[in-house]
Parts: structure tokens; C-alpha cells; sequence
């Protein structure tokens, strides 16, 4: 059996839980159920905290990885069915829960492993513009590896069509001399150029702003990176895309949560339900967004 301790923490305006084990350390916000900080013991970070993050109540930290539902990225962008879901004026980006308070519901030990599970009760008819039944929990699994269980059950009479993603920010020694692989072949939306697709060759490397929807991506991903000698492996469940994202220089100094380099530092890949794989739930019907981060020497 594995010793874990949690205890509350105040991060500017967020009430955080930090949890640490023989394994990792985890730092997790109430507000989204977010997890801003995940690292081994005696290793660099796994999930990346901007050193300039903002911790405000109402605005999601740039941090670890925030839950992005019920849609995902720029409201337009989604489709139809999804947007039909709203009937709210200003949509904001990357939906309505990551900003808001959850739930904690227990904290238990499971053989070697701790589950935390938080709940969104404002999901259930409450959110503003937003008015369907859905029960909304996210699982966080701390062991051996980090695993992330985002579940929604349509509770209402009517179906329901949504896009997700858990929008996860890795660690990185520097962005130019790591690279993702299990991309290659895939074909993918380049949304910096009119969003044409594409077809990616070979890994994918960094030498600028990377902003793409990988399409139909296999169960498994990895960031090579030499430098810390080490692969992140992330297993996805419940999703045929992955974003990856990068700011780089010009975008990266309009964040006020970023550091001008900090783009270095950072690579998002978001396992997703996005584009042309929402996820469609009839009433009592059920779906399960799973990311598992682990890691490996090289």
C-alpha cells in the first residue's frame, strides 16, 4: 500500500488540494476540477504550471490540464449539432465548466492507487445557456501513472451532442528538440493555414506556432524528449483526435499568464472529442474521455 497525504492549499483566489505519495506530488484546483501541477519525485514536471499563472476565481489557470465541455476551442468553430446545444449569448471559449467550482466527492485508496472524484453539479440543468440534464464527473487516478476519467450520463429526455477535450499541458526541456510521436501518416486540420487539411510526415518536430487537429490518432501518443531522457507517453479512451498546440514567440508575449519563453518550456496535446468526432449521448446513454500520462527513460 502506497502513503499518501492531502492537504488544502490557497493558491490566490483557488482552493487546491496537494497530494503527495511514495511516486508523484499533484496539486489539483477545485474550480474546474483542474490538475495544475503533476511530478515524480526526484524528476521533472510531467504537467506543465506557467510560472505566471493567474489564480482567479472565474478564469481557468495555464496549468496542467483544464476540462474543456461542453465544447471545445472557439465556439464558430463547432458543429451545428453542438452549437444547437446553447442558447446563451456569448459563448466563451472552450465551454462553461473550467471556470467554475466542483464538487469534491471522496478521496480513497484503491490498492495502490489514490481516486479522487469530483463531480459538476451545475451540469445537471444549471449551467447558463445550457439547460440539459447531464451528470459530469471526472475521475483522477494517482499511481504508478496519472489517469484522468472524464464521464458524462445524459440523465434528461432528449439527446445531447457535445465536443471535449482534457487540454493537457506537458513538460518539456525545450519545445525545438522534442518530438510527438504516433502522429505519423494522420491526417490533420492546419487551422493556421484556413484550416486545409493535411497529412503529416514522419514525427512531428517544432521550428514555430503549431496549432493542429489530428484525425482519426491512435490509442497511444508520445513526446520524445532526449534532453531530460525521457518519454511521456499518453494512452487516450473515448476519442479519435488529439490538438497539439504551441504558441510560440509572438503569441506566447499576448498572454498575461505566460512569460515571453515560456512557449519553450511547454507542448499541449489535448485528447479531444472534436470536429467530426463529438460524441453524441441519447437519453441514459453514457461516454467516457480517458487520458493515462506515464513516463519512461530513454
Amino acid at each position: 500500500m502506497a502513503n499518501y497525504q492531502v492537504d488544502t492549499e490557497l493558491h490566490g483566489e483557488l482552493n487546491c488540494w496537494r497530494i503527495t505519495s511514495d511516486h508523484a506530488d499533484l496539486l489539483i484546483a477545485q474550480q474546474g476540477a483542474q490538475v495544475l501541477s503533476y511530478q515524480r519525485i526526484g524528476e521533472p514536471p510531467l504537467l506543465w504550471l506557467s510560472d505566471q499563472a493567474i489564480f482567479r476565481q472565474g478564469k481557468s489557470v495555464r496549468a496542467g490540464v483544464p476540462v474543456c465541455w461542453p465544447w471545445f476551442g472557439n465556439f464558430e468553430r463547432n458543429p451545428d449539432a453542438v452549437k444547437a446545444m446553447y442558447t446563451g449569448e456569448q459563448a466563451p471559449a472552450h465551454g462553461l465548466v473550467r471556470g467554475r467550482d466542483w464538487q469534491l466527492l471522496s478521496v480513497e485508496e484503491a490498492s495502490d492507487t489514490l481516486v479522487i472524484e469530483f463531480t459538476l453539479p451545475e451540469a445537471r440543468g444549471d449551467l447558463p445557456g445550457w439547460p440539459h440534464d447531464v451528470e459530469l464527473k471526472l475521475v483522477v487516478e494517482l499511481g504508478d501513472q496519472l489517469k484522468l476519467t472524464l464521464s458524462s450520463y445524459n440523465l434528461g429526455n432528449t439527446a445531447v451532442t457535445l465536443s471535449q477535450a482534457l487540454h493537457s499541458y506537458f513538460a518539456v526541456s525545450d519545445v525545438r528538440q522534442v518530438r510527438v510521436e504516433g502522429v505519423e501518416g494522420l491526417g490533420y486540420i492546419e487551422t493556421l493555414a484556413n484550416w486545409e487539411q493535411r497529412s503529416q510526415q514522419g514525427a512531428l518536430g517544432f521550428a514555430g506556432e503549431t496549432d493542429r487537429i489530428y484525425l482519426d490518432a491512435p490509442e497511444q501518443l508520445s513526446i520524445v524528449d532526449p534532453h531530460w531522457e525521457r518519454r511521456i507517453t499518453l494512452k487516450a479512451g473515448g476519442s479519435r483526435t488529439a490538438v497539439i498546440w504551441n504558441p510560440w514567440t509572438d503569441r506566447a508575449r499576448d498572454l498575461p499568464d505566460m512569460a515571453d519563453d515560456g512557449w519553450q518550456r511547454m507542448l499541449c496535446i489535448e485528447t479531444a472529442n472534436v470536429w467530426d468526432d463529438v460524441v453524441e449521448l441519447k437519453p441514459g446513454a453514457s461516454h467516457s474521455l480517458v487520458l493515462t500520462i506515464g513516463c519512461e527513460k530513454i
